[in-house]
C-alpha cells in the first residue's frame, strides 16, 4: 500500500506529511514494526523527543511523528517519509489494523459443541468445538464462543461478543455487546464469602449477579466473583488486563485502565477513567475517585479522592511518595551518621 493512501484512511487525525514538499516519497509501505526493529518498507512511530536517537538509526521507510519541527527534519534529512499528528501512538494502532486483523473463524456451530436445547442462538454465530452451552442461556448475532468455552445456565451474551478457548462464564452473568473475554478468564464465579463460627465457616452462598457493559475486555486468566448479593458490575469500555482479581460486588466505572495482577477484595468501588497499574491491591469497601491513577505495587486501604495520583504502601500522593523514596534510599548512610552521633 502506497504511503499517500495509508494518510488518506487517517487523515482526520494526522496535521502534516513529507509528501507535501517530496511527492517523491510515496513509497509502498508492506507492514509496521517497532521503530528499532523496522525494515525497509515499513512503517513506524515515535511519540517525543527522547526518541531522537532513534531516528537516526532506524530502517524504517516511513514515521508517524508528533507535530515537532526537529524530528520532522531529522527524518527528512534521512530519506524517511513522515505523516504528524497528535497523537502518534494512537495512528500507528489504526494504521496497524491495515496489516492485521484479529483471527474470526466463519460463523458455524462445530457438531462437537453440547447446546442445551432452551439455549437461544442468534445469527451469524461461531461455536466451536466442545464448548458447552447450558440451560436458558441467550447469545447475540455475529458471537465468537471458541473451543472449550462453558457457559452455564442462565447467561446473556450481547452481540458481536467474542469469547476466547478456555473461558468459563458462570451463572448470573450478563456479558454486553463488542466484548471479548480472553482464554482462561472466568466470569462470575462464586465470590469468597464464608461466615465464621465456633465450629468453623459457613458458606454464604453467592446469589448475586456478574456484569460486563458493552466494550469491555477481560484478560487471560482474570476473575470476576458475583456477589452474595446485588452485583458486580465492570462499566463500559473498561480494560483488564492478564491475572486480574475482582472481588465480589465490587463496582468499576466506565473507561478504566486496570493492569496485570491487581487485585481488589469485595466492595470496592472505582470511578470513572481510573487507572491501576500492575499489583496494585485495594482493601475491602475502598472508594477510589473519578480520574485517579496508582502507580505499580500501590497498596489501597482507605479512599482516594478523584483524580489523585497515589503510590507506595500505604498509599499515599505519589509527590509525597518520591520525596519518601529519595529519603529511603539515604537510611544506610543516615543511621551511619547516627551511630557517629551516638559514639559522641
Amino acid at each position: 500500500m502506497k504511503f499517500s493512501e495509508i494518510i488518506s484512511q487517517f487523515g482526520d487525525i494526522s496535521t502534516n506529511n513529507s509528501l507535501t514538499t517530496n511527492p517523491e516519497q510515496d513509497i509502498e509501505i508492506t507492514g509496521v514494526a517497532a521503530i528499532d526493529e523496522a525494515e525497509t518498507g515499513t512503517i513506524s512511530y515515535v511519540e517525543g523527543g527522547k526518541f531522537t536517537s532513534l531516528i537516526s538509526e532506524t530502517n524504517a521507510s516511513a514515521l508517524i511523528l508528533p507535530e515537532d519541527q526537529t524530528l520532522q527534519t531529522q527524518a527528512q534529512e534521512r530519506g524517511i517519509a513522515w505523516v504528524s499528528t497528535r497523537e502518534p501512538k494512537l495512528l500507528f494502532a489504526k494504521v496497524l489494523t491495515i496489516f492485521y486483523q484479529p483471527y474470526r473463524p466463519n460463523p458455524e456451530i462445530h457438531p462437537t459443541a453440547v447446546i442445551h436445547p432452551t439455549a437461544k442462538i442468534g445469527s451469524d454465530v461461531y461455536i466451536g468445538p466442545h464448548a458447552v452451552v447450558q440451560e436458558r442461556v441467550e447469545i447475540g448475532n455475529h458471537a465468537v464462543i471458541h473451543p472449550n468455552v462453558v457457559i452455564y445456565p442462565d447467561v446473556k451474551i450481547g452481540d458481536r461478543t467474542t469469547l476466547h478457548a478456555n473461558c468459563t462464564i458462570h451463572e448470573r452473568s450478563q456479558i454486553g455487546t463488542n466484548c471479548v473475554v480472553h482464554s482462561g478468564a472466568v466470569i462470575g464465579a462464586e465470590g469468597f464469602g464464608f461466615v465464621p463460627t465456633r465450629t468453623g465457616w459457613f458458606k454464604m452462598e453467592q446469589s448475586g449477579y456478574t456484569v460486563l457493559e458493552d466494550g469491555v475486555e477481560i484478560g487471560c486468566n482474570t476473575a470476576v466473583d458475583r456477589p452474595a448479593v446485588g452485583e458486580t458490575r465492570i462499566g463500559r469500555d473498561t480494560k483488564i488486563d492478564n491475572l486480574v482479581q475482582i472481588g465480589h460486588g465490587s463496582q468499576i466505572g466506565m473507561g478504566c485502565a486496570i493492569a496485570g495482577q491487581a487485585g481488589m477484595a469485595g466492595g470496592v468501588k472505582v470511578g470513572n477513567r481510573v487507572i491501576l497499574a500492575g499489583q496494585v491491591g485495594i482493601a475491602n469497601q475502598v472508594k477510589i475517585g473519578d480520574g485517579a491513577i496508582a502507580s505499580a505495587q500501590t497498596g489501597i486501604h482507605s479512599d482516594v479522592p478523584p483524580k489523585e495520583i497515589v503510590s507506595g504502601t500505604p498509599a499515599m500522593p505519589h509527590k509525597i511518595y518520591l520525596k519518601v523514596s529519595a529519603i529511603t534510599s539515604r537510611l544506610p548512610e543516615m543511621y551511619q551518621a547516627f551511630k557517629r552521633w551516638q559514639r559522641q
